[in-house]
């Protein structure tokens, strides 16, 4: 596993992540409308799409994102869902990590006062088997998108490099339980497992970090080189396909390609790019826009085969 080298710019990340996350949170399944038709590969009768996951995985969005607070109907799970063609069954919670999908009982009383059902006491992974179960047959989808939550306690560590790759081991211990129980309960059908956009590109333009474009310079090997292999790596362990938000939202690009963007003038194309497609810039908020759901939805339908 590769280590990471810079301790500072590391620090200041991770206490941005810290700031913008929920509490510990297990399921809430949320059904969505009836399906649509799907104008990619058939999905299964009466098929479902079973979501996983952090805030990502709700479709959290803001309050300063021009909207109250909470879930809305434009999250990527709900955009996949209505172009699959298949029912959505969200058993996401804002503020999830890999531990506390299989350990922690319940939706933190946020998400229960934006909308989410009570899970009735199960954890998160609990509510995925039962529903995947329950639709034997009849699965077209599994997402999956955690892992970011498990670096937030780093911010407060005293030696932030052994932090963080202790963390990133935890994440993929925990995911070596947590994915093989998921495909035994699902079968042969589609597992997609997410990484996120590398919104601290952000920091580049953000008056929040005195060193913003170092900040940005360093976020990229930190996604690049060492949080994503280890995702990718785990995920493909049970023939999950991997959608690398990352490289989708445009992170690996040069950051020597300039570009006008309207708001903030001539900078770096992939730091544009992340300012459209999540809150970062303007709200140093980790969570994506409309725009950028819309991306990590056309992102995952690819990965599925749809």
């Amino acid at each position: 596993m590769a280590r990471l080298r810079r301790t500072t710019p590391i620090l200041a990340l991770l206490l941005t992540l810290g700031a913008c996350t929920s509490g510990e949170a297990g399921p809430a399944p949320t059904p969505t409308s009836p399906p649509t038709e799907s104008s990619g590969s058939a999905p299964p009768a009466d098929g479902v799409y079973v979501s996983v996951g952090d805030s990502y995985a709700t479709g959290f969005r803001p309050a300063d994102g021009g909207a109250p607070a909470g879930s809305g109907e434009d999250g990527f799970a709900d955009l996949v869902a209505e172009r699959s063609g298949l029912r959505l069954i969200n058993v996401g919670c804002s503020g999830a990590t890999t531990a506390g999908l299989r350990e922690h009982a319940g939706c933190s009383p946020a998400n229960r006062a934006a909308g989410a059902p009570d899970p009735g006491g199960r954890t998160q992974l609990d509510a995925a088997v039962q529903a995947l179960r329950d639709n034997q047959g009849k699965v077209g989808l599994v997402t999956v998108v955690v892992g970011g939550n498990d670096l937030t306690p780093c911010a407060q560590a005293q030696d932030v490099l052994s932090c963080t790759t202790e963390a990133v081991a935890s994440i993929q211990a925990n995911l070596a339980e947590i994915l093989p129980v998921l495909r035994e309960a699902v079968g042969d059908a589609p597992i997609v497992g997410l990484t996120y956009p590398d919104v601290f590109l952000g920091a580049w333009v953000s008056p929040v970090f005195p060193d913003g474009q170092n900040l940005a310079r360093q976020s990229v090997p930190l996604f690049r080189d060492f949080f994503n292999p280890v995702l990718e790596a785990e995920y493909g362990k049970v023939d999950a396909a991997f959608a690398d938000i990352t490289d989708a939202t445009g992170a690996y690009g040069p950051l020597t390609e300039t570009t006008q963007d309207p708001a903030y003038g001539q900078i770096p194309a992939p730091v544009a790019e992340v300012c459209a497609l999540t809150y970062f810039c303007e709200h140093t908020d980790v969570h994506p826009t409309p725009e950028g759901h819309e991306a990590i939805a056309e992102t995952v339908l690819t990965a599925a085969g749809y």
